[in-house]
């Protein structure tokens, strides 16, 4: 595959979204606890003197946590991210950024007055030249220096509790990969000891908020270091699939002809190097990733334990998960079952809803299935096959939205796994964004899917499903207040049948005028139902 020259591509880099501010990665904001960097357009902290936001403390959510993790104070994660900074830009109406000098996702110009919706449409639907611009894109953003934010090569304590910054450069893209390992690693106890069941983004209800918002800000990031304020992530629908359709040359890269475990020489996937892979060498050492580069991408697809993954998900399989009505259920994490989260994640068996844990199924079968980068968590955003699926995935996320329509209380608020309670702030992103802020429809966020669109019958359908489940859950009520409403309107017949007798008695010569067509008009109908 030829693509055409990306030096034109090379634009002045603008603010990011992402994790540790540059301008607050230093002794003197570690110290005072503080991120709260110059807006440039008036140099004032968050940009106050124009009205964008102040400098204000971090407020905590206080409420319980579930039983998953049982320490507290051992893990720079905790009530993120206050262990770093208690004392964060909170910006006003839609404004939004580290240093407020962004707007919302789904709001533009230079006030943030202007609404925006962008579409993300199938990467098969692409026309060549939009698929060349697309992988040119993410090249791109792997030789591209991250201007505005840095990664932390080492833990608070290993910082001497900020008076010694242990923080590094990193491209673009693999900022990304580092946040994903980040919020996914282990705790580390000291020693050898670490804890495994532990994950910010994964494994409970935060997983589909959590991964909108990343795939948000990838997505601004793309759009800044191109200038291309109309750039989308398309998506690949994986449903039905024989096999790794986009594992070719001309999309994501085919297979090495003679190591399968490798990508094609043709496809300039083939060089990329991957970060974060080796969690039991940084826990042996006690250290966290530090971005060194570790070796190629790994894909094998299709060659996986099919024991485990016999195959890609099918359709009927999506179709069960947007049946379910809840969104969690028990104890909310992995062993949940009759959950919508668990299902699609991938623990719930997705034609029971029953939690499996032995299994992978539709999140998690995609991911097993590739038998590389792709299959182990930490890492697994090495793979740019990660944001194609991490779309559909969110697509099928807003299609239960859209068709259940839940209040932001469904989703939890208390005793979820730590960092998953609704008003919790996300690890590891700097702006904070709480859970609950993307539990909602992708047009309030700026954005849709391409086969969403379409006024097919299946969208009416959607429609009418949470109705039509809402009359099957109060049937026997309504059966009730039918019979109940035919009794009462018989005995009101036979009043006024009666009343009528009587009246015929009286003289013709008083009796009111009544015509067929006027008693009509004097019956109100209602339907109760």
């Amino acid at each position: 595959m030829s693509l055409f020259t990306m030096g034109f591509l090379l634009v002045i880099l603008q603010p990011s979204s992402g994790q540790f501010p540059r301008a607050c990665a230093n002794t003197q904001s570690l110290l005072r606890k503080e991120c709260c960097p110059p807006w440039d357009g008036d140099g004032s902290p968050c940009g106050e003197l124009s009205s964008r936001g102040s400098c204000q403390n971090i407020l905590l959510s206080q409420a319980p946590l579930g039983p998953q993790f049982p320490f507290s104070g051992v893990d720079d994660r905790e009530d993120w991210p206050s262990i770093f900074y208690n004392r964060t830009c909170r910006c006003e109406g839609n404004f939004m950024g580290f240093n407020c000098g962004e707007c919302k996702f789904g709001f533009s110009g230079p006030n943030c007055t202007e609404r925006r919706l962008r579409t993300r449409r199938n990467i098969f639907q692409l026309t060549t030249s939009e698929k060349d611009k697309f992988l040119a894109y993410l090249n791109l953003a792997k030789h591209t220096l991250s201007q505005d934010y840095v990664i932390a090569t080492g833990t608070y304590t290993q910082m001497n509790n900020g008076s010694n910054p242990m923080f590094r450069n990193i491209d673009v893209y693999d900022l990304f990969v580092w946040m994903h390992y980040y919020a996914s690693r282990d705790t580390l106890l000291g020693g050898s000891n670490v804890w495994r069941d532990i994950d910010f983004a994964h494994e409970a209800p935060g997983f589909l908020p959590w991964h909108r918002a990343f795939l948000l800000m990838w997505e601004r990031e793309i759009q800044k270091i191109t200038g291309d304020e109309n750039f989308t992530i398309p998506y690949w629908d994986w449903r039905d699939a024989e096999d790794c359709v986009v594992c070719t040359d001309e999309f994501m890269g085919g297979r090495h002809p003679t190591n399968p475990n490798l990508l094609s020489p043709a496809s300039f996937f083939s060089s990329w190097q991957v970060i974060c892979t080796r969690s039991e060498e940084y826990n042996s050492q006690e250290a966290l990733c530090n971005a060194t580069s570790e070796g190629p991408i790994l894909r094998n697809p299709g060659n996986n334990d099919k024991s485990r993954t016999p195959r890609l998900p099918s359709s009927a399989e999506v179709e069960f998960c947007l049946s379910l009505t809840q969104y969690e259920s028990g104890s909310m994490d992995k062993m949940a079952n009759y959950s919508f989260r668990n299902t699609l994640e991938g623990f719930a068996d997705p034609r029971t809803a029953i939690s499996n844990i032995s299994q992978s199924g539709l999140h998690n079968a995609l991911h097993i299935y590739m038998n590389g980068s792709m299959s182990q968590v930490q890492g697994s955003a090495n793979d740019p096959i990660f944001v194609l699926h991490h779309a559909f995935v969110d697509s099928i996320f807003e299609r239960w939205l859209r068709r259940h329509r839940p209040m932001l209380e469904v989703y939890p608020a208390a005793n979820a796994p730590i960092g998953h309670n609704r008003e919790n702030y996300m690890v590891p992103f700097i702006p904070l964004y709480r859970n609950g802020e993307f539990f909602k429809p992708s047009r309030e966020l700026g954005y849709d899917y391409e086969y969403l669109q379409e006024p097919a019958l299946d969208s009416f359908q959607d429609f009418l499903i949470p109705y039509l489940e809402q009359a099957r859950q109060i049937w026997a009520w309504l059966v009730g207040a039918a019979v109940v409403g035919g009794i009462v309107t018989a005995m009101l017949t036979g009043l006024i049948l009666t009343c009528r007798k009587k009246k015929r008695g009286i003289s013709s010569e008083i009796q009111p005028l009544l015509t067929e067509s006027e008693d009509y008009n004097n019956i109100s109908y209602q339907s109760n139902f």
